[in-house]
């Protein structure tokens, strides 16, 4: 199209804003399209969305929920579709009766079961094992889960005497509080797994620590010297036992000793009486000769003298003969 001109040489504007007008006409006319088009692929891309591993993907479709989605890329439909992810493998933690390094006198003082008051202190660690229960049946899961703490606590504190709870039966009160306060999660359908709970602080209130620390040491002596006395007495006895088995071995085996001696010198006394009686004399010379030489072998020194002799001496013990030199005879007559 040709531009016009007046008369005096210069463009005809309303021609040149016609023809502007139509030129862009032409170019919106592709505009348009390509607008929808950039608007459509965003949205569709707004509806991409990732799970990591250990997390579950809730997707509700207007407002309910439709699927449950495993790690990996998905996509959902914008505005019809919403997605929770939900991380079922991190450990969480709440902390009854302090926050930090302060303590919450509100929920760490309670009354023991004979109505003291003792100061107590919780962690509490969970993980969720339900999304769907922990998304949409309680509306603060996690406050719930604490105050639940809290009531578990100190039920099982009420239900325990202040010694008790202070020394061995610590581990109890953990054991009873994760029990009733995970009974209590799933009688809300909370959705949550109470994985670990440990007192921290079980002390007796700051006016009497002092003296209840003093009975607490007191008790632990105690109990000290009776397992002392325990392993002493478990030490000791199986030993003396053991001695006095040995004993009566020694015993058994001392008699049947002098049985078989006494049996055997019976045994033999008889066989020489019956030697005896059948030749008495020289059964009586053979016993003589017997002693004789038993009594004699034992002697280390000896002086034989004859018999005529001794007859007509006078018997002296030559004493200083037989410890210093040889022996001495002192003879006398008649």
């Amino acid at each position: 199209m040709r531009t016009r001109f007046d008369a005096n040489g210069n463009p005809d504007l309303k021609v040149v804003v016609a023809q502007y007008r139509d030129a862009m006409r032409r170019k919106l006319r592709w505009v348009g399209p390509g607008v929808v088009l950039v608007i459509i692929l965003l949205l569709l891309m707004s509806g991409l969305y990732s799970v990591e591993p250990g997390e579950i993907g809730v997707v509700r479709t207007f407002g309910k929920e439709t699927a449950k989605k495993n790690p990996g890329l998905h996509f959902a439909m914008p505005v019809a579709q919403k997605v929770d992810v939900v991380n079922v493998e991190t450990v969480r933690r709440t902390e009854i009766g302090f926050r930090g390094d302060k303590r919450v006198d509100d929920e760490a003082l309670m009354i023991t079961g004979d109505e003291n008051i003792v100061e107590a202190q919780m962690i509490v660690q969970y993980r969720v094992s339900d999304p769907s229960k922990a998304l949409f049946r309680l509306k603060e899961p996690e406050k719930v889960l604490h105050d639940a703490a809290e009531v578990a606590l100190r039920s099982v504190v009420g239900r325990t005497t202040i010694d008790e709870v202070l020394t061995k039966g610590r581990e109890q009160a953990q054991t009873e509080s994760k029990k009733q306060l995970q009974e209590l999660m799933d009688l809300y359908l909370s959705g949550l797994q109470v994985t670990e709970v440990k007192l921290q602080v079980v002390d007796a209130p700051d006016e009497v620590k002092d003296a209840f620390h003093d009975v607490v040491r007191a008790r632990e002596e105690r109990e000290q010297k009776i397992n002392k006395a325990k392993a002493y007495r478990a030490d000791i006895i199986p030993k003396a036992r053991g001695q006095a088995q040995k004993m009566l071995r020694d015993a058994e085996g001392y008699k049947e000793a002098r049985i078989e001696r006494a049996t055997g010198d019976g045994t033999k006394f008889d066989k020489i009486r019956a030697e005896y009686d059948k030749a008495k004399r020289v059964t009586r010379q053979r016993l003589y000769l017997e002693t004789m030489e038993a009594i004699l072998g034992r002697v280390t020194k000896k002086v034989v003298v004859d018999g005529d002799v001794a007859n007509n001496t006078l018997p002296v013990l030559p004493l200083g003969g037989l410890i210093g030199g040889a022996p001495q005879a002192v003879q006398g007559g008649k």
